[in-house]
């Protein structure tokens, strides 16, 4: 099964060395993993209050990932070459 292709998603970036090439949301250092993992026990309200995203950032990540299933939905990062 392949894995989402995160750069197709408008809200997030992968810049090798910041975060380890993790993929972020836009112009900071939260990994998208971390907002999504903490979707599942947290409301989209709560996930705003505690992470610095904002309702269109959370929604572009959740529209992004609903498009492949649950299993490949977050990457660490760029494979190396």
């Amino acid at each position: 099964m392949a894995a989402l292709d995160w750069s197709q998603c408008p809200a997030v970036e992968s810049i090798p060395g910041k975060v380890s090439g993790t993929w972020v949301f836009k112009g900071t250092r939260l990994p998208v993993a971390t907002v999504i993992e903490n979707l599942e026990d947290l409301s989209v309200d709560e996930v705003i209050e505690q992470f610095d995203v904002t309702r269109e950032q959370v929604t572009a990540v959740r529209e992004f990932g609903a498009q492949t299933p649950r299993t490949a939905a977050v990457p660490a990062g760029p494979r190396p070459l």
